[in-house]
Formats: C-alpha cells, sequence, structure tokens
C-alpha cells in the first residue's frame, strides 16, 4: 500500500488549507484512512480517521470544528480541510491507512507533507 501526501505549505493564522493523499496498491474502499501530525520537537498526533465500514469519522478535540475529513473512494484519495489554523497546527501531516480499522498504529503511512501556519 503506497500513501502520497500533497497540498501543504504556508498559511498565515486564521487562514484555511486543504491537503490530500492518494493511495495504492490496495482496495481503498476497504481500507479505515486517516490522518496523524508532528509538530516540531513533540510526538506524533492522531487527528482523524475515517472508517472502511461504514465511513464514519473521528477527531481529535484540538481540531474539532476546524478540520473537516472526507474521503472519495472513486478516486482512492483522503482530504482533509484545515480551516481557522492557529501556529501549534504548525506540523508534517501524514496520512495513514489500517485494513483493520482506526486506532494509533496505523500499517501504512505517507511521508508526509509539511504545514506551516505563521502568526
Amino acid at each position: 500500500v503506497q500513501l502520497v501526501e500533497s497540498g501543504g505549505g504556508l498559511v498565515q493564522s486564521g487562514g484555511s488549507l486543504g491537503i490530500s493523499c492518494v493511495v495504492s496498491g490496495f482496495n481503498f474502499e476497504d481500507l479505515a484512512v486517516g490522518w496523524f501530525r508532528q509538530a516540531p520537537g513533540k510526538e506524533r498526533e492522531a487527528v482523524s480517521c475515517i472508517s472502511a465500514s461504514d465511513g464514519s469519522t473521528i477527531y481529535a478535540d484540538f481540531v474539532k470544528g476546524r478540520f473537516t475529513a472526507s474521503r472519495d473512494n472513486a478516486k482512492s484519495t483522503l482530504f482533509l480541510q484545515m480551516n481557522n489554523l492557529k501556529p501549534e497546527d504548525t506540523a508534517v501531516y501524514y496520512c495513514t491507512a489500517d485494513k483493520a480499522g482506526c486506532n494509533y498504529g496505523m500499517d501504512y503511512w505517507g511521508k508526509g507533507t509539511l504545514v506551516t501556519v505563521s502568526s
């Protein structure tokens, strides 16, 4: 399973940015897919995850109401729309996938895309 993120960049505080991830090598519909992030000097943390079974989505408390994750099964693509960005959202964002469902130890990871939020 291969995951390739795109769409990171620099945005001002309060702004919006969308990132995406194309997944290949497995039937996308059967994968739980999600986003993690890692800020400089901090541990990696889960951001959101969408199940394969019913498409339900879970979010970390620190992004609820600001970030929206979605998936397009026809295009094998995962999206993360980030609104009202804050400097503390600055991190490398990783696309992840797992055959067994959403969990903290997702099986497959992309290389990450950097999101920088300036104050």
